[in-house]
C-alpha cells in the first residue's frame, strides 16, 4: 500500500509581536509570572480587521503549494483545522476554496482544538493511502486574539494563546512517509477546557456551580447579560487538571506510535509536541529520557496556537535544518475535549 507523504509545508504569523510586559498594560501579571508558569515570552496577534483565520491559513497554504510544485488548482481536497473559525458557519474550508480560485473540490473542516492538525493528517492520510485524492492541502490556523479576556480576571488564559497558520501539502509515495496515526478521546471531562457561549446547550451539561443563568434568559437571547457579566464567552480552563491529564496522556500516545513501529523513543530525531506549555513538553522530554536535540520547542515565540502550533513548528524546525530526509519525525497533541494523538513519520 501506498505511503502518505508531506510534500511541502509553510507558515504565516503575524507582524504584531506582543510581548509579556505588553501584557501588564491589561492585567495584573508580569513576564516572570508567565515564563514561570508556561515559558512564553511574546506571541503574535493578527490585525483586529484585515487578517482573519482563513486569511492567514491562506499565506501558509501558498508557501506549502509552492514547495510542494503544483498549484492551487491541482489541490483535490482540503481539510482545515482550526477552533476559531470565520464564521459561526460556515466552515473555513469554503472560504480558502474560493479565495484561492480552486476547483469545485471537496472541503472539510476539522473540530478537535489543539488535536486538529493530528486528527486531519490521520484523515488525509486514509484519502491519499486509498487513492482517493493525490494532492491533499491540510491547513491549521487560529485567531485568538479576538475572543479573549484582556483583564486579571481572565490572564491564566488570554497569556497563553497566539494567533498563526501552517500548512501541509500531502501526497502519495512509495517510500518515506507517514507510518502510523493513533487518535484518542475521552469527554468525562469536556467542561475542564471549553468556551461554553455563545452556544445551544440551554445549561443542560452544566452544573450548578457554572451555570449562572436561568432559562428564562436562555430563551429570550443568544447572549444574555449573566453570561458577559460572570466571562462565559470567553474560555474556561482549569488549569492543573489540564496539566495532570497531559502529562499522563502525550507520552502514553507517543510510545503507542513507536511500539506500532517496533520502534523506541531512542530512535526518534524529532519530536515535535503541540506547544501548549513548555512545562508540560519538558516534562515529557523527561520522562522519555529524550535528549534536547531531540524535542523542538517555539512555544517562547509564539504561545500557544493550537490547531496550527504543530505545522508552525515542523515548518519551522524543517526551515533551521533539524529535519533531514530519512529522519524519524514524531508529533504529539493533546487538548480540549479531551482529544489527544499522535503521528510517526519518517521524512
Amino acid at each position: 500500500m501506498q505511503q502518505t507523504k508531506i510534500a511541502g509545508i509553510g507558515m504565516y504569523v503575524p507582524a504584531h509581536i506582543v510581548t509579556n510586559n505588553d501584557l501588564k498594560e491589561f492585567m495584573d501579571t508580569s513576564d516572570e509570572w508567565i515564563q514561570e508558569r508556561t515559558g512564553i515570552k511574546e506571541r503574535r496577534y493578527a490585525h483586529r480587521t484585515e487578517e482573519t483565520t482563513t486569511s492567514m491559513g491562506i499565506k501558509a497554504a501558498a508557501i506549502a503549494l509552492q514547495r510542494a510544485g503544483i498549484t492551487a488548482q491541482e489541490v483535490d481536497f482540503i481539510i482545515f483545522a482550526t477552533l476559531s473559525p470565520d464564521y459561526y458557519f460556515p466552515g473555513c474550508g469554503v472560504l480558502l476554496q474560493r479565495e484561492m480560485k480552486m476547483k469545485e473540490i471537496g472541503a472539510l473542516d476539522i473540530r478537535n482544538q489543539c488535536s486538529g492538525f493530528i486528527y486531519a493528517l490521520s484523515v488525509a492520510d486514509q484519502f491519499i493511502k486509498t487513492g482517493m485524492y493525490k494532492n491533499i492541502l491540510l491547513v491549521a490556523s487560529e485567531k485568538h486574539s479576538f475572543g479573549l479576556d484582556f483583564s486579571t480576571r481572565g490572564r491564566n488564559i488570554s497569556v497563553i494563546f497566539g494567533d498563526g497558520a501552517g500548512a501541509v501539502v500531502l501526497q502519495p509515495t512509495q517510500k518515506q512517509g507517514i507510518l502510523s496515526t493513533h487518535l484518542h478521546s475521552d469527554g468525562s471531562a469536556a467542561e475542564v477546557l471549553a468556551m461554553f457561549n455563545p452556544g445551544t446547550h440551554a445549561n443542560h451539561w452544566l452544573d450548578e456551580k457554572l451555570a449562572s443563568f436561568d432559562d428564562a434568559e436562555m430563551g429570550q437571547m443568544f447572549m444574555s447579560h449573566a453570561m458577559i457579566d460572570n466571562a462565559e464567552n470567553f474560555p474556561n480552563m482549569d488549569g492543573p487538571a489540564v496539566f495532570k491529564k497531559a502529562i499522563i496522556k502525550f507520552p502514553e500516545v507517543i510510545m503507542e506510535a513507536l511500539e506500532k513501529n517496533n520502534l523506541q523513543p531512542t530512535d526518534i530525531n524529532l519530536l515535535i509536541p503541540h506547544q501548549a506549555n513548555l512545562r508540560i513538553a519538558q516534562f515529557v522530554q523527561q520522562k522519555l529520557q529524550l535528549k534536547d536535540e531531540q524535542v523542538f520547542n517555539n512555544i517562547e515565540k509564539y504561545g500557544n496556537t493550537t490547531a496550527a502550533s504543530i505545522p508552525i513548528a515542523l515548518c519551522e524546525a524543517w526551515e533551521a535544518g533539524k529535519i533531514k530526509e530519512g529522519d524519524l519525525i514524531c508529533l504529539a497533541a493533546f487538548g480540549s475535549g479531551f482529544t489527544w494523538g499522535s503521528a510517526l513519520l519518517r521524512w
